[in-house]
């Protein structure tokens, strides 16, 4: 185990509490000590929700483990099922508890509840969050719909499907819920189920009766989905509609599924990201670099976004859900970059300073991380914070999504080059703070105002600002340069200044000049901005 102050994902049972969450009539029993229950806070503060997860601990103590805690854990089974009644539970234990081996399964199946009750054993020191979300919700769908015979289909006018995948803690879960519906709504396809989020054990047992299953969060619903289609015969949508381009993609796929017309859902339906993006304001910012981290399917989805609908350039791509690496490798390859396969938030900063990006696109951590480097940057995936479950609608998914990311990576990249442009004028004796309003330079007054100023300066010199123990190498003064050379290269942002640097020096180097000075430094721009 490696231990470290930020983690992308949680222990397994914490994907079990999101599948908990997620669902009506259905409670987690879990055995685990006193402390373990700090993974409420994720749900009642950064979710915001108006009620607690629906999990009983059984908060064992130091003290009870020279008594039997298996009598502790049968007592908390069977108190949650006469308080809550719920319609099943969910029995397992937190990564501590599995230590002391009580067998929670053996001891629920003892107690001989009249509800059923579905065991989880879910390996705390080998598996993380995402993978326990999705086990948890492939033994709810094999534990309600296994047995179940497969159903006729053949008299229905219209085909339905099931959404399969959202859950509590999900990003964007609640709105691209929202959205997709009204796809499906647009080209007159019926919703089954919606699961995990929003539906109940009997619910989950009616999942046999769509036609088909559309998969929105393969990391959840992969593993369900796949021992669907093979038991009852209900293909999968394997298209994620996170951009404008997959958006329709999704609705040919999903149209093709349910055997209708695609084409009146896709004039009804209206995105603005592709006008948006063929913009002038837009077009200043094609071939930026971005470096995105995250889960699969938004990392994924992100860096087709940026190359195909924005013309960013991917420079960088990851994620830390290993179960889907071969996916990532796969696109990374497609963007021409080595993918970053981790969940060490401290090597995924260091590639970042590597890469020198314009934007990054990624968790809480990179938030972090882009914050300390001065970069532009946009969620894009979990773990997120409370500022990423925003009152208003906002999806990720489906034309509205698509808006909504326009709007959250390019206004960013808009609000640094405003920043970029103050500090190339912050010295120039037109833009400075005591410069006069070109209207008003009738009026006068203009010298004595700077005298003013400057004696002030002199007065209160202002510290020059502290180094970053974060910022690359770049800042340093290269051997061979001029001290008028250093300061122009200062002025150059940080996430092109390496380049910069590297480019006048070769370009120095085979022309044999030294030192490099400012005049070296321009012709160097001039020559390979050719």
């Amino acid at each position: 185990m490696q231990l470290a102050v930020w983690t992308y994902e949680g222990p397994p049972h914490v994907g079990a509490m999101r599948i908990a969450a997620s669902m009506s009539g259905l409670h987690y029993v879990l055995h685990a000590p006193q402390g373990d229950t700090y993974a409420d806070l994720l749900f009642t503060m950064i979710e915001r929700r108006k009620s607690r997860p629906p999990v009983t601990y059984t908060t064992f103590q130091a003290r009870d483990l020279g008594k039997d805690t298996a009598e502790v854990f049968k007592t908390a089974c069977q108190h949650a099922v006469e308080r809550f009644q719920p319609q099943a539970i969910l029995v397992g234990a937190s990564c501590t508890a599995e230590l002391i081996q009580d067998d929670p399964a053996g001891l629920a199946k003892a107690l001989g509840l009249s509800i059923p009750v579905i065991p989880l054993e879910l390996p705390s020191y080998q598996k993380k969050e995402n993978w326990g979300a999705a086990e948890t919700f492939y033994r709810l769908v094999r534990g309600f719909c296994g047995g179940i015979a497969l159903p006729d289909r053949s008299g229905r006018t219209r085909k339905t499907c099931n959404i399969l995948g959202s859950t509590a803690l999900g990003f964007r879960n609640r709105d691209d819920i929202r959205e997709v519906k009204g796809i499906l709504d647009a080209l007159g396809v019926p919703v089954n189920v919606v699961a995990p989020l929003g539906a109940t054990p009997a619910d989950i047992a009616r999942l046999p009766e769509a036609d088909f299953n559309v998969v929105l969060y393969p990391e959840i619903a992969d593993t369900a989905a796949r021992w669907l289609e093979r038991t009852f015969k209900q293909p999968r949508s394997a298209t994620i509609p996170i951009g404008a381009t997959a958006t329709r993609d999704f609705v040919r796929e999903i149209a093709q599924l349910a055997g209708v017309d695609p084409e009146p859902a896709l004039e009804a339906l209206g995105e603005r990201l592709s006008w948006y993006a063929r913009s002038i304001d837009s077009n200043y910012l094609t071939g930026k670099r971005v470096f995105i981290f995250g889960d699969a399917t938004h990392a994924v989805a992100a860096a087709r976004i940026c190359r195909d609908e924005l013309g960013f350039k991917v420079c960088g791509l990851g994620t830390y859900a290993r179960e889907f690496a071969r996916d990532v490798r796969a696109a990374a390859a497609d963007h021409g970059v080595e993918a970053l396969i981790t969940d060490d938030h401290l090597e995924v900063e260091d590639a970042i300073v590597a890469a020198q990006p314009e934007l990054v696109l990624g968790t809480q951590m990179e938030r972090h991380v882009a914050k300390r480097l001065r970069l532009p940057c946009a969620v894009i995936s979990s773990p997120v914070h409370v500022q990423d479950f925003p009152a208003r609608y906002s999806p990720q998914m489906g034309f509205e999504g698509a808006n909504v990311i326009f709007d959250s990576w390019v206004h960013p990249l808009m609000m640094g080059l405003e920043e970029h442009l103050l500090g190339m004028f912050r010295e120039d004796f037109e833009f400075n703070d005591t410069a006069e309003a070109s209207h008003l330079a009738a009026l006068g007054g203009k010298a004595d105002r700077q005298d003013q100023a400057a004696a002030e300066n002199a007065a209160h010199p202002v510290a020059a600002p502290q180094g970053d123990i974060h910022a690359p190498a770049a800042d340093a003064l290269p051997a061979g340069w001029t001290n008028d050379a250093e300061k122009e290269l200062r002025k150059i942002p940080f996430f092109v200044r390496g380049k910069a640097r590297r480019n006048t020096e070769r370009f120095a180097a085979e022309r044999g000049v030294a030192p490099i000075t400012v005049e070296t430094l321009y012709d160097a721009k001039a020559y390979f901005g050719r």
